[in-house]
Formats: structure tokens, C-alpha cells, sequence
């Protein structure tokens, strides 16, 4: 299983950005996947989930400004961040779960860096 996340960048405060991650090995159809970030000297964090059915949840933190999707035919799942801001800069995880797994899978993780 390979999760293959892409997208980061420098942004300016207020700017935009589109996280990619595409999997192999797993159908992100039937996963639990997530999107969760690591900013320096930090605990990672939850960021946005898509489940199975296609149930939507995101942090509070970051309500009403990113969008999580999800595209079966490209088996990959997207952050769509708007509104960014210097909190937000961090190392972002694409993870994917579903009950049978004792652990999940974790992607390599993008830089997402907003400069103010």
C-alpha cells in the first residue's frame, strides 16, 4: 500500500492550495481517509475525513475554509485549502483506515507553508 501525497507549497496568508493524494494497493472508496498536519514542535492533528459512505468531518479550526474530496476513478483524495493562514503552515498527512487494519497507512506528507 502507497499513499503518494502532493500539492504543497509557500503561500502568502489568505491564499489557496490543493493537497493531492493518491493511492495504490487500497481503494479510497472504501476507506476512512483523512487528512491530518504537523506543524513544528507540535502533535500531529486531525484536519478533514471522507469516509465509505461519504460522511464528511473536519476540525474546527479549519471549518468553512478547506474542502475534502474524494475521486474513485483516480483513486485519490484532495484537500482544497482556501483562506490560508500562518497557523496553518505545516506538514500535511494523507492516512488512510477502515476496521480490518491494526494500524493505518500514513503518506510521506507535503509541506504546507503560509507566510504572512
Amino acid at each position: 500500500v502507497q499513499l503518494q501525497a502532493s500539492g504543497g507549497g509557500l503561500v502568502q496568508d489568505g491564499g489557496s492550495l490543493t493537497l493531492s493524494c493518491t493511492a495504490s494497493g487500497i481503494m479510497v472508496s472504501n476507506e476512512y481517509m483523512s487528512w491530518n498536519r504537523q506543524a513544528p514542535g507540535k502533535q500531529r492533528e486531525f484536519v478533514a475525513r471522507i469516509v465509505p459512505g461519504g460522511h464528511i468531518d473536519y476540525a474546527d479550526s479549519v471549518k468553512g475554509r478547506f474542502t475534502i474530496s474524494r475521486d474513485n476513478t483516480k483513486n485519490s483524495v484532495y484537500l482544497q485549502m482556501n483562506g490560508l493562514k500562518s497557523e496553518d503552515t505545516a506538514v500535511y498527512y494523507c492516512r488512510a483506515w477502515n476496521p480490518t487494519y491494526s494500524v493505518p497507512y500514513w503518506g510521506q506528507g507535503t509541506q504546507v507553508t503560509v507566510s504572512s
